[in-house]
């Protein structure tokens, strides 16, 4: 018998609709993809400050975050991305159950990785954005120097030099930071959100 079939999910006392009463605002899932150094942490950071300005409740899992804790058994190999992926997803889960706008950073390089998380929330629960940059902006730019690693070899399986970066097919927002400042692409989201929020 698989262990597995022992296990039953429990239900609590508080909903996710009572959660969302309490804060008076939907809770979801917030996707950001893209390259190394295309503005995926700095987006999320400055998007979380203005919701909390505004009073409503949200949590950033960034990528490196994850992968100090939560992920830190995990490589960078194929296989261990998409692992990487599912389990944000389903702590990502947890968190909109909790009530709470969670916003992911993560490179997330392959769509079928990214398809498969967001088959994991219903569809109004969902939203992927595209923090689109070329590589070489983002090298450009490379603030922790992981580019210039990775162009010595230092560095393997590194997304847009030795591992491909497949570009999302259906985003719901496309932030091109190579065209748009921190704040208009800020504003840009805050905008589509809070429309997404109260509809």
């Amino acid at each position: 018998m698989d262990s597995r079939e022992l296990l039953y999910w429990q239900e609590g006392a508080v909903s996710r609709k009572d959660r969302n009463q309490l804060n008076q605002h939907k809770s979801f899932m917030i996707w950001m993809t893209g390259l190394s150094a295309s503005g995926k942490s700095t987006i999320a950071i400055e998007v979380e400050k203005e919701l909390h300005k505004r009073k409503i409740r949200s949590f950033i899992l960034d990528g490196d975050n994850i992968r100090l804790g939560l992920n830190k058994n995990l490589t960078f190999s194929e296989e261990d991305r998409k692992e990487n992926v599912r389990r944000v997803g389903e702590v990502g889960k947890l968190f909109v159950d909790a009530g709470v706008i969670t916003i992911s950073a993560f490179i997330s390089p392959y769509q079928q990785d990214r398809e498969m998380v967001r088959n994991m929330f219903n569809k109004e629960d969902f939203i992927e954005i595209y923090i689109k940059c070329s590589v070489e902006e983002c090298e450009k730019r490379d603030p922790k120097g992981l580019y210039k690693k990775a162009r010595i070899g230092a560095i393997n399986d590194f997304t847009g030099i030795s591992s491909v970066y497949e570009e999302p097919l259906n985003p719901e927002i496309i932030i091109d930071t190579e065209h748009y400042s921190k704040e208009q692409s800020v504003k840009m989201i805050l905008d589509y959100l809070i429309k997404f929020m109260y509809r």
